[in-house]
């Protein structure tokens, strides 16, 4: 069988003008994120950053980090509001690469859609843009890619890369971490960018629909679930920078929840209590637990429960990291303590001890106590 005369591209459902007109709309938002050190314009086949500072490192190291919005992006297409979930995208990426204290350099998109329509991608674009500008990270490139038959026409996924760098003997990490370090959580801004096949799975269930207005949280059950992720990587540096080698690693509390990931910033042997009571919980984990009765170990697994970056100090340096946050206007508190491993005490088994996770063979933490809700 043949096929008819006169099929396009854009019969089969690509339409290359409408990516022209996007890269139009957005290309002023992604200029604002260059610097001198990026080179060229927008729409080149790659970007170019000159890496020219690094001549002054004494041993630069290249921190590279990728990630996704996950299915946040649901939300966004329900609503019909595409640019937020750029900070989404730059905080699952860019704060990745800050737990080992390096500087975020630059960032690259890649956005595929059912169908590309200019202002939606343009303003998902504008949404990484100003996401980066806060990270103080150069977006220098991207690609949109329309898949008509494979996504729906108005369903897009959005990914990103950055690479950053830090001076050898800078790096933060395990090797830092001591007994008696204490941990200080920074606070999230809500559900952040992971659990969200949880949370949907619970408003669907419940039957609520997203322009539903929540006493609790003060506003629409939509409004809550699109709140941007925090960018902390700015915020990191100055308090690495503050408290003169007091940061010793951070934990970027994303999918896992807290205990999983803070346990993989920590060496073997060392266990660090965090309490459960020493922060009160947001209305919005309090409000997904109650709607689908998830289990209290389920939640803490899967959300960040208002702790969205953890950083582990020297003793003598909390106070100045909480103070330094303050100044930020970061939310920061003690959440806890590292200590040495008691074998008897520590015993594998305990459903209050996480280790292990991610595939890395390292530290442990151990939850205590009960939340507080409000």
């Amino acid at each position: 069988m043949t096929a008819p005369q006169g099929v396009t591209y854009a019969a089969a459902g690509v339409d290359t003008h409408a990516g022209d007109k996007a890269v139009e709309l957005m290309k002023d938002a992604v200029r604002a994120t260059h610097g001198p050190q990026v080179l060229g314009g927008v729409g080149g086949f790659a970007g170019l950053y000159d890496a020219s500072a690094l001549v002054g490192y004494r041993r630069p190291l290249l921190a590279t980090s990728t990630d996704g919005v996950g299915t946040k992006v649901a939300i966004a297409q329900a609503l019909d509001i595409h640019d937020t979930i750029g900070f989404d995208l730059v905080g699952m990426v860019v704060d990745d690469i800050v737990v080992v204290g390096a500087k975020p350099l630059f960032m690259t998109d890649y956005i595929a859609c059912g169908r590309v329509v200019p202002e939606r991608i343009a303003g998902i674009v504008r949404g990484i843009a100003a996401a980066c500008e806060v990270a103080g990270t150069a977006l220098v490139g991207g690609e949109t890619a329309e898949h008509p038959g494979l996504l729906g026409p108005d369903e897009y996924d959005v990914a990103g890369a950055a690479t950053g760098v830090v001076e050898a003997d800078a790096l933060l990490g395990p090797d830092r971490v001591r007994a008696g370090d204490v941990l200080v959580a920074l606070g999230s801004s809500g559900l952040h960018s992971n659990g969200y096949s949880l949370v949907r799975k619970v408003i669907e269930i419940a039957g609520w629909g997203l322009e539903r207005h929540v006493p609790d949280l003060g506003r629409t059950l939509g409004e809550e679930l699109l709140v941007p992720t925090r960018v902390y990587a700015t915020d990191c540096l100055a308090l690495v920078e503050r408290s003169a080698g007091g940061v010793h690693a951070f934990s970027h509390v994303t999918g896992g929840g807290l205990a999983a990931n803070v346990a993989r910033v920590l060496p073997a042997g060392l266990v660090a209590d965090v309490e459960r009571g020493s922060w009160v919980l947001p209305p919005v984990f309090e409000m997904v637990r109650t709607l689908g009765q998830v289990p209290w170990g389920d939640l803490e697994s899967t959300l960040n429960l208002g702790v969205g970056m953890v950083a582990i100090v020297a003793p003598e340096a909390v106070d100045g990291v909480l103070a330094h946050a303050a100044e930020l206007g970061l939310p920061a508190w003690e959440l806890g303590a590292v200590r040495d491993l008691d074998p008897l005490r520590d015993v594998a088994g305990d459903s209050e001890l996480v280790t292990g996770t991610k595939g890395v063979q390292a530290g442990a933490v151990r939850m205590a106590g009960s939340y507080r809700t409000a």
